[in-house]
């Protein structure tokens, strides 16, 4: 396989999707196959992700490959990830795009510790690539993608051998970017929209006004004292509690198959969807159910740690929404309309009003499984703003098992 085949074939495999793992790998095994003595391979770029700093594959000759990601970490410097003694930071301080490295030269090996381990493992030669990204190619801080080779033949590389990576690097590394576009795609949309309705923006659903009915169980949540622990909290500390608190309540919903719809200051819109509306209902407050518990371990983590506390209130209700594309021509919000809505948030500011954490309507109440009802206890009825008739409401029965 020449050079003009093998950047065919990195053509071909970038646009079939199937990833970054499986185009570098190829793409070492494919190297071995047109002669390059090749006993190991890596690649690493940054990658645009809330939790997720960058992602690495590593090749080796008879054994698996392999990846590996970097989890972004609140006050990490370079230096702990030896990324400033690494021959890609040279390069950068260099501005160059390629660096050879003698792995039997000691003092090469101390400058550049990662060589070191390299020639433990048997490497002679060491060649490192890096592929920038320019324009609107850029985004966040990925700006360039590095990747090395390594050979434990004696004498290392030859000069066409090198020259068949340097010919075929930049075909990978626009290979690795579309994969890694893609991703930050739809890591992005999920994690600002919620994975259903980024699913549904993806399959084509971005035009305004464009909305389905939808049978759903309703999810309205805010917190405690919030205004009163805005004012005294310093900026930093009341964006790490609204982080935690949230941090709770989406665990919860997601692993009930629930929906994050939005964040409006410290309150949380969520949805619960299932073409069984009882089991959606069901799920929403099992949910509920286990957010207290949640709440009372983070409250009890923050107050040995000297930090402010809160807790939540949350209404459950179910109704028919509009769900879809809201806004205007290019500024849209995917998200629910409808009474219910505003119902589910009426009923969760009546929390203070009836000293309940968690309050519950009629319509819920009666949607759920019979086996579910018995845990709830009436509070009665009530007027809810802007609703014409008094509606019962309920909250668990703190008798009840």
């Amino acid at each position: 396989m020449d050079a003009r085949r093998l950047s065919e074939w990195l053509i071909g495999e970038a646009l079939s999707g199937s990833g970054d793992f499986a185009l570098f790998h190829g793409y070492c095994e494919r190297l071995v196959a047109a002669g390059v003595p090749l006993f190991r391979g890596f690649m690493a770029s940054d990658v645009l992700h809330p939790t997720v700093e960058s992602r690495a594959v590593r090749w080796q000759r008879g054994t698996d490959t392999v990846s590996r990601t970097a989890q972004r970490r609140p006050g990490a410097t370079d230096d702990a990830v030896g990324w400033l003694t690494s021959p890609f930071h040279a390069m950068l301080q260099d501005g160059r795009n390629e660096m050879r490295v003698d792995l039997t030269d000691a003092a090469l090996r101390e400058r550049f510790p990662i060589c070191g381990e390299v020639h433990a493992e048997g490497g002679v030669d060491y060649a490192a690539f890096m592929v920038p990204f320019g324009g609107i190619l850029r985004f966040g801080t990925v700006e360039e993608m590095f990747a090395s080779f390594a050979t434990d033949r004696p004498d290392g590389f030859r000069d066409q051998e090198l020259a068949m990576i340097r010919d075929t690097i930049r075909t990978f590394g626009l290979g690795l970017h579309t994969q890694r576009m893609a991703i930050a795609g739809r890591t992005l949309l999920g994690t600002y929209l919620g994975a259903d309705a980024a699913d549904r923006v993806l399959r084509g659903n971005i035009e305004r006004g464009r909305a389905e009915p939808v049978q759903a169980a309703i999810w309205s949540s805010d917190l405690t004292d919030f205004t009163r622990i805005s004012d005294t909290a310093a900026p930093e500390d009341l964006l790490a509690l609204l982080n935690a608190y949230a941090e709770i309540a989406v665990g919860l919903i997601e692993e009930e198959g629930g929906t994050v719809l939005k964040f409006v200051g410290d309150g949380l819109l969520a949805i619960f969807r299932d073409d069984d509306v009882a089991a959606a209902c069901a799920r929403a407050l099992a949910a509920a159910r286990r957010l207290p518990g949640a709440v009372a371990a983070l409250n009890a983590r923050r107050q040995a740690a000297g930090q402010p506390t809160t807790s939540a209130t949350l209404a459950l209700h179910v109704g028919e929404l509009l769900y879809g594309n809201f806004g205007g021509p290019r500024r849209l919000d995917f998200t629910v309309l409808g009474p219910a809505v505003n119902e589910a948030s009426r009923i969760n500011a009546l929390s203070r009003t009836l000293d309940q954490r968690l309050i519950v309507s009629a319509a819920f109440a009666q949607t759920l499984p019979a086996s579910d009802r018995g845990g709830l206890v009436s509070l009665g009825r009530y007027a809810l703003r802007g609703v014409a008739r008094p509606a019962e409401l309920f909250t668990l029965d703190p008798d009840a098992s």
